[in-house]
């Protein structure tokens, strides 16, 4: 063996006996975003690009002043993918992207036992009202109004898998600009890709709503790994 190989071995040898500072690791995804929503849990769902119907759901505690993971799935996304959600088109079947509030959760199966959000019952009367021309657009309806066609809305009980538990997302929600999109929640799987939702599996969903703590004032931030719909710029 050549003096120079044996230098090299031997000093290998003494930076690992000496012991090398260790690299950080990589931050908590939610220390890398622009905004968190100023509460002290965040919900993730991202995406690989805007094209993709598939990703990952992670959700956060702020604990002490750093973010920690409570929890991981499997995601879907909308059909037609995601899309920023200012500029949104309802009927696309596209997720959009932004960072939103949580108003209030429902379902057709009871409320998981902890569950502390607010939990709205499925009767064969509720509705999601999505027409344009009501003055209920973008709510939950119970019953329908006069002015919401049944036609451009969703029956809630028809969706017995899907809606077995969900969380609203407030995209297009406070102020709701007509066209842009309603019915935006977070759920159970269905058979595939959503209408513009995301969800993920049953037990996952049971999970994040016993999770949900309304007074640490939680949101959920939708978006992609990178470009201009990054879930880090919102």
């Amino acid at each position: 063996m050549r003096p120079g190989v044996v230098l090299a071995l031997v000093s290998a040898c003494s930076l690992a006996l000496l012991g090398a500072a260790p690299r950080p690791g990589p931050e908590p995804l939610p220390a890398g975003m622009a905004d968190t929503g100023g509460g002290s849990q965040l919900i993730v769902a991202q995406a690989p690009d805007t094209k993709a119907t598939t990703g990952t759901v992670t959700w956060w505690d702020l604990r002490d002043g750093a973010w920690v993971r409570a929890g991981s799935a499997p995601a879907r996304f909308g059909a037609g993918g995601l899309v920023d959600g200012d500029t949104r088109v309802q009927g696309t079947d596209t997720t959009p992207t932004g960072l939103y509030d949580l108003p209030f959760a429902f379902g057709i199966e009871p409320a998981p036992t902890g569950t502390a959000v607010e939990y709205r019952a499925v009767r064969e009367s509720s509705w999601w009202c999505q027409d344009n021309d009501s003055r209920s657009y973008n709510r939950w309806v119970d019953p329908l109004p006069a002015d919401c066609r049944a036609a451009e809305s969703e029956h809630l009980v028809d969706f017995r898998e899907q809606y077995a538990h969900a969380l609203v997302i407030g995209f297009n929600y406070d102020r709701p600009v007509r066209g842009r999109g309603a019915g935006i929640f977070l759920h159970v799987n269905g058979q595939g890709a959503t209408a513009g939702c995301v969800s993920v599996p049953e037990d996952d969903m049971r999970r994040i709503l016993r999770w949900v703590e309304p007074g640490k004032k939680p949101h959920i931030a939708v978006g992609t790994a990178g470009g201009g719909t990054a879930v880090t710029r919102y």
